[in-house]
C-alpha cells in the first residue's frame, strides 16, 4: 500500500513467485511467514518440515489454513487478531495494537449501504467465473458495505459458479477483482462478450466496483478496500 511503500522499500525481494528453498535459507531467516499454505510445500518455496529439520519456525496466515485453524467465516476480528498475533511473534505488540486500533475505528466509519443490492465478486477465469463464496474477504468485505452476496450461500472462500448460475442470481453490482495479469477491463470484456451475462443489468449499465488483488484476502488492505468500495458504491447510486 502507498502508506507503506517508503518503508518497504529496501525489502529485498527473491522472486517473482515463491522463491526456492536455497534462496529463503541462504538468508538464515528467525521465521518465514507464508499467506498461503501452498507456499510451504514442494511446489513452493520448500515444506514446513524442511523448515522445522533445520530450525526455523513458520507461520502460515490462520485464514490461508486448510486445517482447524481457518475461521469457519472470516470476520474482521479474525483480521486483527492476525495482526495481533503477528505482533507478538515479531516483538512489537505496540504497533500491531494501534494499528488494529486505526483500522476498527477506521470500519466503524465505513457506510453501509440499505439498499438491499446484490453483488457478484469476480475473481478470474474465463470459461466459469472464480467468485467470492460466503466464508472469506469477500464475504466479510461485501457484509461491511452492505452488499448481499450471490454466492454466499456457498461455504467456501472462492468457488466456481457457472455463467448460468450468474445470469439466474442477476446480481446488481459486480465487484471486478484488478491485477496485473488480469485486470478488470479484461473481465469488463469477458462479461460483455458473454452471451450469458451480456443481458444482465449490471453489465449493461456497467455497475462495476473494483478491488486490488492484494486485499481480497485477508490482511492489512480490507478495510481500506471496504472503505473504497463503500466509496464507489455511493457513486453508483
Amino acid at each position: 500500500p502507498a502508506d507503506l511503500a517508503d518503508a518497504a522499500a529496501d525489502v529485498p525481494l527473491l522472486a517473482e513467485r515463491n522463491p526456492a528453498p536455497e534462496s529463503v535459507l541462504e538468508l538464515e531467516p528467525d521465521l518465514v511467514y507464508a499467506g498461503w499454505e501452498s507456499n510451504l510445500s514442494d511446489e513452493g518455496a520448500g515444506e514446513r518440515s524442511m523448515y522445522a529439520s533445520v530450525g526455523v519456525p513458520t507461520y502460515v496466515s490462520p485464514s490461508a489454513c486448510q486445517g482447524e485453524h481457518r475461521p469457519h467465516r472470516l470476520t474482521f476480528e479474525h483480521v486483527f487478531a492476525e495482526i495481533e498475533e503477528v505482533g507478538t511473534v515479531l516483538g512489537r505488540d505496540e504497533a500491531a495494537a494501534d494499528l488494529v486500533d486505526r483500522q476498527r475505528a477506521e470500519l466503524a466509519e465505513v457506510p453501509r449501504s440499505d439498499a438491499g443490492l446484490t453483488a457478484l465478486w469476480y475473481s478470474s477465469g474465463s470459461e466459469t467465473p472464480y467468485v467470492g463464496a460466503g466464508a472469506g474477504a469477500p464475504q466479510m468485505i461485501m457484509d461491511a458495505v452492505g452488499l448481499e452476496n450471490v454466492a454466499g450461500d456457498v461455504d467456501a472462500t472462492w468457488a466456481s459458479l457457472s455463467w448460468e448460475a450468474v445470469a439466474d442470481r442477476g446480481p446488481d453490482v459486480i465487484v471486478l477483482v484488478d491485477s496485473a495479469w488480469n485486470t478488470a477491463e479484461h473481465k469488463m470484456e469477458v462479461l460483455r462478450s458473454n452471451p450469458v451475462t451480456a443481458a444482465l443489468p449490471a453489465v449493461e449499465q456497467e455497475r462495476y466496483l473494483t478491488v486490488p488483488f492484494p486485499a481480497t484476502e485477508a490482511g492489512v488492505r480490507n478495510v481500506s478496500a471496504a472503505q473504497d468500495l463503500a466509496a464507489q458504491l455511493a457513486e453508483t447510486g
